[in-house]
C-alpha cells in the first residue's frame, strides 16, 4: 500500500479567481453562522489598495485561500478558508505562513484577525503565534438567532 502526498501550491489570486474563492468559502463556512462573504464583497475588496489574495491549490484545484488587507504597518486577515475535503493536510498552516511572510515583506509590524469564539480555527491562530487581544460580546448572530462573541487576536512581527 502506498501513501500519496498532495503538495500545497500557493499563488497570488485576483478578481478573476472569485468563482473559485466562492466555491471554497461555501464549502468551508458553516451556513448556520452566516459568516461567508458574498462573491460581490470579495470582488469589491480585491480592487482596494493594500488587499491581496493567496490561493492554495492541491492537484491543480483551489482548496483554500487567505484574503488580507494592509494599511501602513498593520494588517488584518479578513478571511481564511479551506475546503472541508482538504482539511488536516497543512493547507491552512501554509496559507498562514505565507500571509505572515507577505506582511513582513510589506513592512507590516502587527497582524490582526477576528474570529467567532467557538470556531475551531482559534487553535490554528494560537499555533501561528497569535494571542487574544479583545472580545466583542454577542457580535455574531446565527440564522437561529443565537449570538456568539467575537474574539480579536493579534501578532507582532
Amino acid at each position: 500500500m502506498s501513501t500519496q502526498l498532495h503538495q500545497v501550491e500557493l499563488a497570488s489570486g485576483r478578481v478573476s479567481d472569485a468563482d473559485a474563492v466562492d466555491r471554497v468559502m461555501q464549502a468551508a463556512f458553516d451556513p448556520r453562522y452566516g459568516e461567508a462573504w458574498t462573491r460581490a464583497q470579495c470582488v469589491g475588496i480585491l480592487t482596494m489598495p493594500g488587499v491581496w489574495l493567496t490561493l492554495a491549490r492541491m492537484d491543480g484545484e483551489v482548496v483554500g485561500f487567505a484574503l488580507v488587507r494592509a494599511i501602513m504597518d498593520e494588517a488584518e486577515l479578513l478571511l481564511i478558508a479551506v475546503a472541508s475535503s482538504a482539511r488536516r493536510r497543512g493547507v491552512a498552516g501554509a496559507l498562514m505562513r505565507s500571509m505572515l511572510a507577505e506582511c513582513r515583506g510589506r513592512g507590516v509590524k502587527r497582524v490582526h484577525l477576528e474570529v467567532r469564539a467557538n470556531n475551531a480555527a482559534t487553535a490554528l491562530y494560537a499555533a501561528q503565534g497569535f494571542t487574544k487581544a479583545g472580545e466583542r460580546r454577542d457580535y455574531y448572530r446565527a440564522k437561529s438567532g443565537e449570538t456568539f462573541d467575537a474574539h480579536t487576536y493579534a501578532r507582532d512581527l
